[in-house]
């Protein structure tokens, strides 16, 4: 599985919101500067973490994004999954019936399979926004890396 450009835009769209928690609203000019994404790009995938709970927006000159529920309730593995879909290193983990192989139950490669999904899941599942402020907080010199 690779995370498109798109999810770790994303991804760092969130972080930048809370980063800035409960200074109110902030402008998408901000996040795209702090975080080196293109504006009109960032506009549209705010839209959709908009659309699925994860930043509130208000209008007008006072207005802006910010996040809607506390970093350390919000998950990597959440934003991964709302942007991308499952989790895992082929489709024929994805559980849809129009993803399996014709030897689904007796490849040789489905165990190898599902240990990789497993550890990705609990990396990006175990990996709350808070935790990844307290570490860039230990190592403010330090910029965060989000190539995964």
């Amino acid at each position: 599985m690779q995370i498109s450009q798109k999810c770790q835009y994303a991804m760092r769209a969130i972080f930048e919101l809370t980063r800035r928690s409960g200074a109110g609203p902030v402008k998408v000019a901000q996040i795209a500067t702090s975080q080196a994404i293109p504006a009109r790009f960032l506009e549209v995938i705010l839209n959709q973490l908009k659309r699925g709970g994860f930043v509130d927006s208000w209008r007008g000159a006072a207005g802006g994004y910010a996040i809607a529920r506390p970093p350390s309730d919000l998950t990597v593995g959440e934003i991964i999954r709302f942007i991308e879909g499952p989790i895992t290193p082929v489709t024929c983990l994805t559980g849809r019936s129009d993803d399996k192989c014709p030897l689904y139950g007796d490849c040789a490669f489905l165990g190898m399979w599902t240990a990789a999904m497993e550890a990705m899941v609990g990396v990006f599942d175990s990996t709350t926004f808070q935790d990844l402020l307290d570490r860039q907080a230990q190592n403010p010199l330090e910029m965060p890396s989000y190539c995964i």
